[in-house]
């Protein structure tokens, strides 16, 4: 009963994110509109391809080319082309030697037993990128099928390359993807789940805050790190769907802010560190094992106040690398103003508290470090050529 009860609701869980998706997808671009596009465009290329190999053409096997097409239309023009030719090749490889195998052993299981092995192993070959398994698929349908002749053969090879071309014409030509707004999405999450540690931070200083609580910080500043691997890779993606398509207009626009984006990641691996560094400190000092004393009151005060400007220069910058919102490079001028004189106010009391021995020396040295780090490095404009 217990199973049944906890099966229903991963059922309802299940229905609610698809729904949540088909919504988000209705509603606004994003990655949910992205994977339905996609998926639309598969099923058009293997429509196309069956239309052409088995209305037009009357293959002997027509379910190849649409086979083939509907795998081919992949999240970037450049995967579609680059994994067709693997993919041709691995075919091409698996339906000769199956044809070779079938024709010399005469005999389908004794020339399965040979090629599939071998097939299997080439599979592996780095040239041949995660299409290597289609060379063991093509070698099946060869001896399964009671016909291994070179005529067969031929035609095998000839409806995969009509699949390949229709599924790359069609991502190329209706709507090649270009992921600008992927990669602005994965730069706004590392800004804003940057911007809330920094809130999270300051305002838990602003109180009675717990060893537990400078733990919670801590795990969530290194967390930004996997958030900003993710930009990376977005970058990557981005720039990868500017190769090989045809949409200038959009592959202009990508190229143009790709510069601005990856700034951007730069710092924000800078911001990063800092606030590793930052909740690493006020966790040894929260930890009564360490002796480390904690920040008097009238320092975290002021430091509060400072991640507070921190936080709201950050959001700035985000405003300004993410949207077309050109007032936002005057407002960032101004947070970055503010975070200055934050700093230097924080510098001229925390050099009046370095006599309190080694352990007040390294704890208020470190906070000093962490401020100069952010004011200095983290929140640099973007280059102005880039935006």
């Amino acid at each position: 009963m217990v199973r049944r009860l906890r099966v229903a609701e991963a059922v309802r869980q299940e229905a609610r994110s698809a729904g949540r998706a088909v919504r988000l997808a209705r509603e606004r671009p994003g990655r949910e509109r992205d994977l339905a596009l996609q998926s639309l465009k598969a099923g058009l290329a293997a429509l196309i391809a069956w239309m052409i190999a088995g209305r037009l053409l009357q293959a002997p096997l027509p379910f190849i080319a649409p086979w083939v097409a509907i795998v081919l239309v992949r999240s970037t023009v450049y995967q579609s082309v680059a994994q067709a030719l693997q993919q041709l090749g691995a075919i091409a490889v698996g339906t000769v030697l199956a044809t070779a195998g079938g024709t010399t052993l005469g005999s389908p299981t004794s020339a399965m037993a040979l090629v599939l092995p071998v097939t299997l192993l080439l599979g592996n070959w780095p040239r041949l990128g995660d299409q290597g398994i289609y060379g063991a698929t093509a070698a099946l349908f060869v001896l399964t099928s009671g016909d291994p002749s070179v005529e067969a053969a031929t035609a095998r090879l000839l409806e995969s390359l009509l699949g390949a071309a229709v599924g790359v014409g069609v991502n190329m030509l209706i709507l090649p993807p270009v992921h600008l707004r992927s990669t602005q999405a994965a730069v706004w999450a590392v800004i804003d789940e940057a911007r809330q540690t920094l809130t999270a931070v300051a305002d838990g200083l602003n109180g009675s805050w717990s060893h537990r609580e400078a733990r919670d910080w801590d795990e969530r500043a290194r967390r930004l790190f996997s958030l900003i691997r993710q930009a990376r890779s977005a970058l990557d993606r981005g720039r990868e769907s500017t190769w090989l398509n045809p949409d200038r207009r959009n592959r202009a626009e990508l190229r143009r802010r790709h510069g601005s984006f990856t700034h951007t990641v730069h710092v924000l691996e800078q911001l990063s560190d800092y606030l590793s560094d930052l909740t690493r400190t006020l966790v040894e000092a929260s930890d009564d094992r360490t002796g480390r004393p904690r920040p008097e009151e009238g320092v975290t005060a002021l430091y509060t106040r400072f991640l507070h400007d921190v936080a709201a220069a950050v959001e700035v910058y985000g405003e300004l690398v993410t949207g077309d919102d050109r007032s936002a490079r005057r407002r960032l001028r101004q947070a970055v103003d503010e975070v200055h004189a934050a700093q230097r106010r924080l510098r001229e009391l925390l050099a009046t508290k370095g006599a309190g021995g080694p352990e007040s020396m390294a704890l208020y040295g470190s906070l000093l470090v962490d401020a100069r780090r952010v004011a200095d490095q983290l929140l640099e404009e973007p280059p102005e050529d880039t935006m």
